[in-house]
């Protein structure tokens, strides 16, 4: 158990500084859109809570998923260890589907449910998206969303190395769609049976409710298609489309303490509706 866990701390440490370096590269080389606010600005926010959120994870859930899957599995306890002669390779793929759907489900239940919704919000309110926004969320809302991944690993008996593969896999891949990168066109339609693209997730990132609510997928882009929350393009387009939430758009509410305090403080009335009315302004010009 120890060995496992030393080793699963290592390899997704080299694989998120691996590949925030590649993504911050390509941002920097092929960026997609224009910034609204400086890199330094936003940064030094989002590096904040990354730090906050990684020490938090560690003091309360030392063993995390890992240690969830290892506890499972001496105990055989879970579905899928009910099941006879279960293959070692399907046990693992079935595992990455099942704890993919359910991360899937998770984060369309934040949109939906109020007061998770004033947890998850933080991390729509970043007003450029970039690789950096893929580690910005709100440091209860992580430990909730470890609760729950600890709880579908144990009910259905994920294996260690099935939860470890989609730790890296989760981590990657919500960074690349996060990033800020140009890919050609063909390329993206191809992807976007396979993954979810930088493209397809930034519908996610618009001001229009109604695109909030879709694309719901970090990983695998099959459930929103499955269940019609599947939207291919924001109607703005992605060069005009405007990122992050009404209500939260002034530098002020997006420094590291106000995004701390931003689950327990009300939006701002105003300057929804200042953002309104310039949205209006916009769509009649």
């Amino acid at each position: 158990m120890e060995t496992l866990l030393s080793y699963e701390v290592w390899l997704r440490l080299s694989a998120f500084l691996g590949l925030l370096a590649l993504f911050l590269s390509w941002e920097g080389l092929a960026p997609k859109r224009k910034r609204e606010r400086t890199r330094r600005e936003r940064w030094v926010s989002n590096s904040g809570i990354i730090i906050i959120d990684s020490i938090a994870l560690r003091l309360v859930f030392p063993t995390a998923a890992i240690g969830a899957a290892l506890w499972a599995a001496e105990a055989q306890f879970g579905l899928f260890y009910l099941i006879p002669n279960l293959p070692v390779w399907l046990h693992v793929i079935a595992a990455i589907l099942v704890l993919d759907f359910a991360i899937w489900l998770q984060h369309l239940t934040f949109h939906h449910v109020p007061w998770l919704w004033r947890l998850h919000r933080m991390h729509h309110s970043d007003v450029d998206v970039d690789v950096t926004t893929a580690v910005r969320f709100h440091p209860l809302e992580m430990l909730l969303s470890m609760l729950i991944k600890m709880a579908v690993v144990v009910l259905f008996g994920a294996p260690a190395v099935a939860v470890l593969l989609f730790e890296v896999l989760l981590n990657g891949t919500s960074m690349f769609n996060h990033s800020n990168i140009r890919l050609p066109q063909k390329v993206d339609k191809v992807l976007r049976w396979f993954v979810v693209t930088p493209d397809m997730h930034r519908v996610h990132h618009s001001w229009h409710k109604e695109e909030t609510n879709s694309n719901f997928g970090f990983n695998l882009p099959w459930w929103d298609k499955l269940f019609n929350t599947y939207r291919g393009d924001p109607k703005d387009g992605h060069a005009g489309m405007v990122l992050g939430l009404h209500e939260f758009r002034e530098s002020t509410r997006n420094r590291l303490h106000a995004l701390l305090l931003q689950p327990f403080t009300s939006a701002n009335a105003r300057s929804a509706v200042t953002d309104k009315n310039n949205t209006n302004s916009k769509d009649k010009s």
